[in-house]
């Protein structure tokens, strides 16, 4: 006789063991989901977990400089120039890298959630099953072919099988003496011709909508402008401001295009591209740099072997084709972002110094802007005299952060999901 109590007790250990594991998994799991967004919205612009971009690659951190400690690598993220002026590893990153855009509003816990995001992406990639010799991994798509032919297969065999059932019904009617009408043909049953109506609306449904909601969106566009012009070699490599093209962002709704001017205050002595990397179009065609600023100089009217007559008043706008377009119904405005908000341009634009021809990097729907707002923090005024002062108004936030309920404010707090916020 086996006992019961025993028994009984090793059960519920077992069970109590299985949710203190799920229990484990899911708050990494939610960690990690944390992380993700964040690494997303703060770090993805210039990171990449497994090669170098802007920004070194982030596999493996933890082993380099102090960084094991992830309060070191909160201060190096919070203040990299302060932080890098008394570690010696983050000033052997600044001569290929430069200086790395602080983030004074994260936190311990944000620190630890990207790391976790980063590991698991790390042991993620390392637990893939290596293909056979001479084969290739199965993908989604493969899969997805596979289990539609299994379903076609099935569809089939049913459509026999039903076929089969009426034969055998219909020759034990007439073994019986059983007179039975004629059986109506498929395609003039009316409850088959309902369920094909009805399939045939919701596929079609289905992709009406996918098509209505992606309509107008432009992700990935890339136009072909009449001067090719490389904002790696500008932005990236010469490090030139963004705002010194684009300066009307900082104070008005819109970034604007710059005018010929602003290119000629440089182009009027650079008039050929000799030390910059090769250029190519996205075709893999070479770009002859001399002569695209050859195009910029007939568009300025600017003759460079005789640069004392040139009259700016002459010049004629460059045709640029424009690639970011929101609906007329939708309000966004430049300065309240990058300057009131400190949103980094790469955030919505994307590498943007990496980028010889630029396209849409974001989708730029309203589902991606309000999941920015639901993650995004405004840069408030905490009490330490760091923040916007405008959030000093905010007394019931205020009130929470010194209770405890609350260690951050984002743009969702200070009605940032409002229909009113983005439409008018």
């Amino acid at each position: 006789m086996i006992p019961r109590k025993p028994l009984a007790r090793r059960l519920t250990l077992l069970a109590l063991s299985l949710f203190v594991f799920s229990a484990i998994n899911t708050i990494s799991a939610q960690d990690a989901a944390a992380g993700k967004a964040l690494f997303l919205g703060k770090c993805a612009a210039c990171h990449n977990i497994f090669k170098d971009m802007t920004g070194p690659a982030l596999s493996g951190l933890e082993e380099r400089g102090k960084w094991a400690d992830h309060k070191e690598l909160l201060k190096w993220v919070n203040n990299p120039a302060g932080y890098m002026a008394n570690d010696p590893y983050t000033q052997s990153l600044k001569p290929k890298y430069g200086l790395m855009t602080g983030f004074p509003d994260l936190v311990q816990k944000d620190i630890d959630d990207i790391v976790a995001y980063i590991n698991k992406e790390v042991a993620d990639k390392n637990t893939v099953v290596a293909p056979p010799p001479g084969g290739e991994p199965s993908t989604g798509n493969s899969n997805a072919i596979i289990f539609g032919v299994i379903s076609l297969i099935l569809g089939i065999i049913a459509l026999i099988l039903m076929q089969v059932n009426s034969n055998l019904k219909k020759m034990s009617d007439d073994a019986e003496g059983i007179h039975r009408p004629d059986a109506v043909p498929f395609y003039k049953n009316k409850m088959y011709i309902a369920m094909f109506a009805l399939v045939c609306f919701a596929v079609m449904g289905y992709y009406f909508s996918k098509a209505a909601i992606g309509f107008g969106r432009q992700k990935n566009y890339q136009p072909v402008q009449p001067i090719y012009y490389s904002h790696k070699v500008h932005a990236g490599i010469n490090q030139i401001n963004c705002l010194y093209c684009h300066g009307s962002a900082w104070e008005s709704k819109h970034a604007a295009i710059p005018a010929v001017n602003i290119c000629m205050n440089c182009h009027k002595a650079i008039n050929t591209y000799e030390k910059g990397p090769k250029l190519y179009d996205d075709n893999g065609n070479e770009i002859n740099g001399t002569a695209e600023i050859e195009k910029l100089y007939q568009y300025a009217g600017f003759d460079s072997k005789n640069p004392t007559k040139w009259d700016p008043s002459k010049a004629k706008p460059i045709e640029w084709v424009k690639i970011h377009n929101l609906p007329d119904h939708v309000y966004f405005n430049h300065s309240q972002h990058i300057r009131a908000g400190k949103v980094q341009c790469q955030n919505c634009h994307g590498e943007i110094t990496a980028m010889d021809e630029v396209k849409q990097f974001a989708e730029l729907s309203m589902g991606w802007c309000v999941n920015c707002h639901r993650q995004t923090k405004v840069d408030f005024n905490y009490g330490d005299g760091k923040g916007n002062k405008f959030y000093s108004i905010y007394e019931k936030f205020h009130n929470d952060i010194k209770a405890g309920k609350m260690d951050s404010v984002t743009v969702k707090d200070i009605g940032g999901l409002e229909c009113q916020k983005c439409h008018y």
